[in-house]
């Protein structure tokens, strides 16, 4: 009998996605193959303490954001490829192998490459991008940056650090109304599922925007708004990526917010988009040339804004651990693909393993 993969399930984290990352993991456990794969969960409290197995599972219940218990240690001896369970006081109760990690972790300490980080000094396989596109895929400005330089076309944009708002905020103002104008949208740099954004119109909201960016980020970005339909395409692959077809979002309040992306009934997800097929085929081209840009490995999600009257299109970002919800637009868009969840799974834990295989290809010493 083929030996079963151990794949530790890594979800929650200090975020102010922690909650999105409970949901898109319980959908992932849900769907893997029992057959295939002993599942190792490990969940990382809103406090960041690490739980393993059904202390981990608790904190699946909104009720639970703590948990208690018996926590959970990944190995930094890359010859031992696991994790222990820790006794109550301290030291190693039991010792766990695993094959391959796959991070569900949205936002900060999950997307932004310090979980990837910590599993490549252990040596351990694990699905999506490595620690620079990660890091990269969750710094707006980086990234944005990089579009311009690659003529990738994305919306005007300035960055704002917290230190120069508290000095300078008056002044800063004004050279964002120059540069930007209204309307405009508030980002956190290091921020997705819309924490944290707003749309502005004017001075007052403005001012009212960047002081609740701040709380969640020392940098935030400005960007111009346009009057768009939003576009969404999937991609999938290490090195020879592919793009899915095409979705366009319309959300049922004035413009695609947390509450929109996470809760049944305030959006809408046409599949494939009503666009133009040269349109849609752009909106891959890009999506694969915005993926390979950043280098990303295993899975992104690629989001679009596509201006009404021109159809112009502008990237506006690449997300490296889509949602994988009931209601997210990755695992959709390749349903409608020809992959249906269960296979996707499967095919991102091959991906994770075929670039841990290429990477193990190069020499680490002279």
């Amino acid at each position: 009998m083929k030996k079963k993969l151990k794949v530790a399930v890594i979800f929650g984290g200090q975020s102010g996605e922690h909650e999105v990352s409970l949901i898109s993991a319980a959908s992932v456990m849900k769907a893997m193959d029992r057959e295939k794969y002993e599942i190792f969960p490990i969940g990382i409290t809103s406090d960041g303490k690490w739980l393993a197995s059904k202390r981990a599972m608790s904190i699946l219940s909104s009720k639970k954001k703590k948990g208690t218990g018996p926590a959970a240690l990944l190995s930094l001896d890359p010859k031992k490829k696991g994790a222990f369970v820790l006794k109550k006081r301290g030291g190693a109760k039991k010792e766990i192998e695993i094959d391959v990690a796959f991070p569900v972790l949205h936002g900060t300490f999950g997307e932004d490459g310090t979980i990837q980080g910590l599993l490549e000094m252990a040596d351990i396989p694990y699905v999506g991008a490595g620690v620079m596109a990660s890091s990269v895929g969750m710094d707006k400005g980086i990234m944005k940056s990089l579009f311009k330089e690659k003529r990738i076309p994305t919306p005007d944009f300035t960055v704002i650090k917290r230190i120069d708002w508290k000095k300078n905020g008056t002044e800063l103002i004004k050279t964002v109304e120059d540069a930007i104008g209204y309307p405009s949208f508030i980002k956190p740099v290091n921020l997705g599922s819309s924490v944290g954004i707003s749309k502005v119109k004017n001075r007052r909201q403005l001012k009212e925007a960047l002081a609740i960016g701040f709380k969640y980020d020392r940098r935030v970005i400005v960007e111009k708004g346009i009057d768009c339909r939003e576009i969404e395409c999937s991609v999938l692959g290490n090195d020879e990526p592919i793009a899915s077809c095409v979705a366009e979002i319309i959300p049922k309040k004035e413009f695609y917010d947390y509450e929109a992306k996470y809760t049944d009934g305030l959006a809408e997800i046409i599949i494939p988009a009503s666009i133009p097929k040269r349109v849609a085929d752009r909106v891959k081209n890009l999506a694969v040339e915005a993926y390979k840009l950043i280098d990303c490995a295993g899975m992104a999600r690629v989001d679009f804004f596509l201006e009404k009257g021109t159809n112009r299109l502008y990237v506006n970002e690449v997300n490296t651990i889509p949602g994988f919800t009931p209601l997210s637009c990755y695992p959709k868009l390749w349903e409608a693909s020809g992959i249906p969840y269960e296979k996707l799974i499967d095919r991102l834990i091959a991906l994770a393993l075929e670039r841990h295989r290429d990477k193990k290809r190069s020499k680490t010493r002279f």
